[in-house]
């Protein structure tokens, strides 16, 4: 059995936002203390529209880690690494390639998507395309078990699931497996051998789910075997080969209620964001230049919050008596707009003060940046490498 594990990442194209904040960082902060947790920054994914300038990959990778820190990611609970330095993510993308229908690939719905999206761009290229296969050797590669994304991304993580299924179906077929199965069961004992012998009877003849469950609640307490006899035997409980990839499950992520400052999508190239780390003077000054109700020309006219932007950074940052203040003084033109946009600056630069803090210390010494993500890269590929090797067993490549 392989322990429970979370694999995420991003693209390094520049400077993080609160945007992201609320939409992904802020549930890593929650999910390390919960899992051991694996962040990388996706610098060859950066590279499928980026290709023809990558000049801004290096700069931005720095730049996104202390943004990480920044936000209260914990290296001490996760692992930060760069995805290029653990080369085995490529060598996985290649073996995976080897096997993967062309059609899989062309149905991922982000694929014609993002495509139209960045119509001024060449993506007519094999990156592109496999952009979903490298995608999956990024979490299949730690055996993950799931992998945090928002609804637009799930069909990526059912791809990863397809992926492992298929691999384990084609190269699961350990040479001897039952006769190792059965050699496995002897290490039980006799009592634990007949209760293992008929648990596995009733689930595979009677399809019975308690019985598989107290199977694999048995053998995860059985101190006599080993990691890969554990492993036969959960398989052979199944019915089916060695598992090699494991199947991650998606866990979704509640998508960031936080807009830009123009009330689209927060985006740096839609230039309506608001850096995570941005100085307090520009902060103060894009909030109190954002549109308001277009209906409140002048200070005594009533306006309607549900057509503010501002209004919706109150539903992100500002208490229950805050948002009656607002409701009940912009329909009554009781308060005028900066009135009521004072309290969300207030609110955005007291989440920002302790990611400035925070950072200081990394921008000051950019040397304890290197250390923190070379220490992750290492573990990272410790466990890549395991993988591999288990992979290219399978798929006769070990050359033993």
């Amino acid at each position: 059995m392989f322990p429970d594990r979370v694999v995420s990442g991003m693209r390094p194209t520049g400077a993080l936002h609160l945007g992201h904040y609320h939409g992904a960082l802020k549930n890593w902060v929650k999910m390390q203390s919960e899992l051991p947790c694996l962040f990388f920054v996706a610098d060859w994914h950066a590279l499928t529209t980026h290709y023809d300038d990558p000049s801004v990959i290096a700069a931005s990778t720095w730049d996104m880690v202390i943004d990480w820190l920044a936000a209260g990611v914990d290296p001490l609970q996760s692992t930060l690494f760069i995805q290029s330095k653990v080369p085995e993510h490529a060598e996985l993308h290649l073996l995976l390639s080897m096997a993967t229908p062309l059609g899989w690939l062309e149905r991922v719905p982000t694929y014609k998507d993002q495509q139209e999206k960045l119509a001024d761009r060449d993506l007519a290229t094999y990156g592109f395309l496999g952009y979903p296969l490298l995608q999956a050797a990024d979490v299949l590669i730690y055996r993950a078990s799931l992998v945090p994304v928002g609804d637009d991304q799930v069909p990526h993580v059912e791809m990863m699931r397809e992926l492992a299924r298929r691999f384990n179906h084609m190269y699961g077929k350990e040479k001897g497996f039952e006769e190792k199965a059965r050699d496995a069961i002897k290490k039980l004992g006799g009592k634990g051998a007949k209760i293992y012998n008929e648990l596995r009877t009733l689930f595979q003849e009677q399809g019975k789910q308690d019985a598989l469950e107290q199977a694999k609640a048995m053998l995860g307490e059985a101190q006599s075997l080993s990691a890969a006899d554990r492993e036969r035997l959960l398989a052979y409980l199944e019915g089916k080969g060695k598992t090699i990839l494991i199947e991650p499950h998606a866990r979704l992520t509640e998508a960031s209620r936080l807009p830009g400052l123009d009330g689209q999508k927060m985006s740096k190239s839609y230039g309506n964001a608001i850096a995570l780390r941005e100085d307090k003077e520009s902060v103060t000054k894009k909030v109190k230049t954002m549109p308001t109700d277009p209906a409140r020309v002048r200070r005594t006219d009533p306006g309607d919050p549900d057509k503010c932007p501002v209004w919706q950074f109150h539903q992100v940052y500002s208490d229950v008596s805050t948002k009656e203040w607002v409701v009940k003084g912009c329909k009554s033109a009781g308060i005028g707009c900066l009135e009521c946009k004072q309290p969300v600056i207030d609110a955005i630069l007291k989440e920002q003060e302790p990611m400035r803090e925070r950072a200081q210390q990394y921008l000051d010494d950019p040397a304890l940046v290197r250390a923190i993500v070379a220490d992750g890269c290492d573990k990272a590929r410790a466990l890549a490498q395991e993988t591999m090797r288990d992979v290219r067993e399978v798929m006769g490549l070990s050359y033993n």
